[in-house]
C-alpha cells in the first residue's frame, strides 16, 4: 500500500498551505505519516551532526541502512536519535507532501531545519514523488515583477531534484494571499480568490 509523508510548516494554525496540503491528504488512499514542523519543531543541526556527515563521506557510505555504522560518540548518538526517525519517515514514503508557505522570499525556518536534518551524503530518492502545497503573499509567477525574488519554489526544486535526484516534483501555489490584509493589495482580492480556487482544484 502506498505511503504518504505529510509535512506542514506554516506558523499559522489555519493557513492556505495547510488547507491545500489537507485537501491532497484527504484524497490519499494509502497509509500516512503526519508531522507538523511548526507545532513540533525539529532541532537545528549541531556539530555532532556534521561529524556524522564527515565520517560518512570519509567512509564513502551512501546507503542509509549503514549510516548508523559511523555513529560513535555520545554527542553523535544524541544527534542520530533525532535524525533516525525523520530519515525513516522519508525513506518509507512513496509521496512526500509538504505544506510550505513563502516566508521572506524563501521557506519557513521550521522546514529548513527538517531539510538540514535529513540531508546526508547524497541519497537517490528518484522513485519518490514530492508535492509542494505553497502559499505566497504576493505573486512570483514567471513574468511578474517579483519573479526573480522567488527563492521558495526555486530552492525546493533545486534541492529535491539536485540533491535527491527526484524527477517528479510538483508545485501548487495559492498566490496573493496578503490581499486579505494588505490595503495595497486589496484591489487584487479577486485574483487571490481565483488563485486559491485554481490551487484547490489542482491539488
Amino acid at each position: 500500500m502506498p505511503h504518504l509523508l505529510h509535512l506542514d510548516s506554516s506558523a499559522r494554525r489555519s493557513s492556505f498551505s495547510r488547507e491545500l496540503s489537507a485537501r491532497y491528504a484527504a484524497g490519499w488512499t494509502g497509509t500516512r505519516t503526519y508531522r507538523d514542523l511548526a507545532a513540533d519543531p525539529v532541532p537545528v543541526i549541531g556539530e555532532a551532526w556534521t561529524r556524522i556527515c564527515d565520517a560518512l563521506l570519509a567512509a564513502k557510505i551512501t546507503d542509509p541502512a549503514h549510516y548508523a555504522d559511523v555513529v560513535e560518540t555520545p554527542d553523535q548518538r544524541k544527534a542520530w536519535a533525532i535524525v533516525e526517525p525523520l530519515l525513516a519517515e522519508l525513506l518509507e514514503a512513496d509521496v512526500v507532501l509538504i505544506g510550505a508557505p513563502m516566508y521572506n522570499f524563501s521557506i519557513p525556518a521550521a522546514l529548513k531545519a527538517w531539510i538540514d536534518q535529513v540531508t546526508f551524503p547524497k541519497m537517490v530518492l528518484r522513485n519518490k514523488k514530492f508535492v509542494i502545497a505553497g502559499a505566497r503573499g504576493g505573486t512570483y509567477a514567471p513574468g511578474t515583477p517579483k519573479a526573480a525574488f522567488d527563492h521558495h519554489e526555486r530552492y525546493l526544486r533545486d534541492f529535491i531534484a539536485g540533491h535527491y535526484g527526484v524527477d517528479d516534483v510538483r508545485f501548487v501555489h495559492a498566490e496573493l494571499t496578503n490581499a486579505l490584509v494588505d490595503p495595497q493589495l486589496a484591489k487584487r482580492d479577486g485574483e487571490r480568490k481565483a488563485s486559491l480556487d485554481a490551487a484547490l482544484e489542482a491539488i
